[in-house]
C-alpha cells in the first residue's frame, strides 16, 4: 500500500502537507475525471432513457442540442402510436418555439437571450414574439425544470423538454417528448413534465453533473 501511495504522490495524484500527515487527493485527480467525462457521448448515455420515456408515455422522444437560435435533433425514437409526430435527426427548429429549445435557453446567459430576442419570428398564432414574454417564460422554466410548447412551431404539435447538464453545470442538450397537441394536453403536461425531468436528471448525472 505504501509503495502504491508513493507512486501516486510522484505522479501528482495524491499529496501530503507534512511527512506525517494524511494523504489527500490533488486537483490532478479531478482533471483526470473531467477528461474521462468529456469523452462520454450524450447520445450513448441517453438512448436507454429515451426508450424508457417512449415506453412510459407512448410519445416520440428526442435529444436536441442548441445552435445559436435553433435546436438540432441528434437522437430520436418514434412513438409506437399510429398518429404521432415526425422529426428527422439533423432537423432544425427555432429554439424559442419548442420544448427542448426553451429548456436549454432558460439556462443560457443574458447575451444569448438578447440575441434570440432579435430574431423572434411568428410561425403560428401561439408563437412567442415578445422578448418580455419569452424572458418571463424562461424564468418560470428555471423554477419548474421543464418547458412546454403548445403549437408554437407547428400548430398541431406539442412538446415538453428538460435540460441536460454536463459535469461543468452547462446545459449542453435537452431531452424532450413530442406528440399531437390534443393528446399531450389531455395527458396533463405536469405529469409528463415530471417524467421528462426525471430522465434528464439521470442523463445529467451520468455526464458527471452533481448540481
Amino acid at each position: 500500500m505504501f509503495r502504491i501511495l508513493r507512486t501516486l504522490v510522484s505522479a501528482g495524484y495524491v499529496a501530503q502537507k507534512t511527512p506525517s500527515a494524511d494523504y489527500f487527493l490533488t486537483t490532478k485527480t479531478w482533471e483526470l475525471g473531467t477528461q474521462a467525462l468529456a469523452r462520454i457521448d450524450v447520445k450513448d448515455v441517453a438512448t436507454p432513457y429515451l426508450k424508457s420515456l417512449v415506453n412510459q408515455t407512448s410519445e416520440s422522444a428526442h435529444i436536441a442540442i442548441l445552435d445559436r437560435a435553433e435546436v438540432i435533433y441528434i437522437l430520436k425514437i418514434d412513438s409506437p402510436q399510429p398518429v404521432r409526430t415526425f422529426s428527422s435527426i439533423g432537423e432544425r427548429a427555432p429554439a424559442y418555439c419548442v420544448g427542448a429549445g426553451k429548456a436549454m435557453l432558460a439556462f443560457q446567459d443574458d447575451a444569448t437571450i438578447s440575441a434570440i430576442c432579435k430574431v423572434l419570428t411568428k410561425h403560428t398564432k401561439r408563437t412567442i414574439t415578445s422578448c418580455a414574454t419569452l424572458r418571463k417564460q424562461l424564468a418560470e422554466i428555471r423554477k419548474i425544470g421543464y418547458a412546454v410548447n403548445q403549437g408554437e412551431w407547428r400548430e398541431t404539435v406539442a412538446s415538453i423538454g428538460s435540460p441536460i447538464f454536463d459535469a461543468h453545470g452547462k446545459a449542453v442538450a435537452a431531452l424532450g417528448i413530442a406528440g399531437p397537441i390534443e393528446r399531450l394536453r389531455l395527458s396533463k403536461p405536469q405529469t409528463l413534465g415530471r417524467l421528462v425531468i426525471e430522465k434528464a436528471k439521470a442523463i445529467s448525472r451520468e455526464l458527471g453533473y452533481v448540481g
